[in-house]
């Protein structure tokens, strides 16, 4: 069984400082927890995108919660640049750890594998190994004439954070298809979801469910947040609502217009529909 809380206690877990990993828009964002961070003010954050940001990350940066973001890339997609972070970036107030998507991929798998490091070919010979102090390009240490290799550091983060349609009273987790989220909360110390429902079904006792279920053994809370993705979409579940996103990447091209944006998304109730949370 769980414990009751909000989804506020649930982000008070989150210390100033964190390294703190998200999904891709594609995979189970949780805009829930996005709204609870800046609601707390929290500060600090080294944040992972896992490997491209979105609104989320966007809203983060401009909120001041974010002093460096590691990512392959950070954009709004078809609603067009990440403007707060295009902001930060240019005024030195957010260091950037440029990556790409395989290795940000790579060096979870080293992260839940409890190893120091995973080899990746692709990345010799493009400029951002030589920006790279941490990675370590190396000669084929088997000898097998492949040439040089690039080692990348493990990456476990403090947490790892996403939304999820459905979670048991058990603290077990449904990912489906998401099957990049299994290296992102093995790597994670621990991981905080919100959930769209909770079952009082065990979801690995399923033959049905199990497949696609995250074992309680890696989460650290669980959250209920109706339409906690909004307003981002949940595949398969609701699509994003673009109205908001496009009003969203045109009032934060500057920073009274995202502050204006941010006052009303702060206040406003969606995704924060908070009723149970499992730690």
């Amino acid at each position: 069984m769980i414990n009751q809380t909000s989804i506020d206690a649930l982000a008070a877990q989150v210390p100033d400082g964190a390294l703190v990993a998200m999904p891709a828009e594609q995979s189970f964002v949780s805009m829930a927890m996005v709204r609870a961070l800046i609601r707390r003010g929290v500060r600090d954050l080294h944040l992972l995108c896992v490997p491209i940001g979105s609104l989320a990350a966007d809203m983060l940066i401009g909120a001041g919660c974010v002093s460096a973001i590691e990512c392959a890339a950070v954009s709004l997609g078809e609603f067009g640049l990440a403007p707060r972070f295009g902001a930060a970036i240019e005024q030195g107030k957010v260091r950037i750890i440029d990556s790409t998507c395989p290795a940000i991929h790579a060096a979870l798998q080293a992260g839940e594998k409890g190893i120091p490091f995973m080899p990746l070919t692709g990345l010799i010979g493009t400029d951002i190994v030589a920006n790279r102090d941490d990675w370590k390009v190396v000669d084929d240490p088997l000898g097998e004439g492949n040439g040089p290799i690039v080692l990348l550091p493990a990456i476990r983060p403090d947490f790892a954070i996403f939304h999820t349609p459905l979670a048991d009273k058990f603290g077990d987790v449904w990912i489906g298809r998401r099957r990049e989220l299994v290296p992102l909360a093995h790597a994670a110390k621990t991981t905080l979801v919100t959930a769209e429902r909770i079952t009082d079904e065990k979801l690995v006792a399923s033959e049905t469910m199990a497949a696609g279920t995250l074992p309680s053994i890696y989460v650290g809370g669980i959250a209920q947040a109706r339409r906690g993705a909004k307003p981002l979409g949940l595949p398969g579940y609701y699509p994003v609502d673009a109205e908001t996103y496009r009003t969203y990447a045109r009032m934060a091209r500057t920073e009274d217009g995202f502050r204006a944006f941010m006052d009303d998304f702060l206040a406003d109730g969606m995704g924060g529909e908070s009723a149970v949370a499992a730690e």
